[in-house]
């Protein structure tokens, strides 16, 4: 058995991405941030629709349509494929746990 909340590294120099299911059509991952936002270059333009789960911290998100969105914990997104997006800001003082799902 596993715990979401379990083995969060300590070094988060860089955002962390691990996958916990991945198949054909769906990929379920947890993403762990400090203070990480998406580089000002760059958009996620994903094939797949994400689903978003905020599961401890704080974060805003950007689309190219320049509306935010703020998640807190319990907090959670429906991104449809092909919707362009970024992480504006995460939470500098404390991390962020997501739960996304692609499908």
């Amino acid at each position: 058995m596993n715990n979401i909340f379990d083995a969060i590294p300590e070094n988060l120099k860089t955002e962390v991405f691990e996958r916990l299911v991945e198949t054909d059509n769906v990929k379920i991952e947890r993403i762990v941030s400090k203070g990480h936002k998406t580089p000002e270059s760059g958009w996620y333009d994903q094939d797949k629709n994400e689903w978003v789960l905020v599961l401890k911290g704080e974060a805003v998100l950007l689309f190219a349509d320049e509306s935010t969105i703020t998640l807190k914990a319990g907090d959670f997104v429906d991104i449809p494929a092909h919707k362009k997006h970024r992480v504006e800001w995460t939470a500098v003082d404390f991390i962020t746990i997501w739960l996304a799902i692609h499908y």
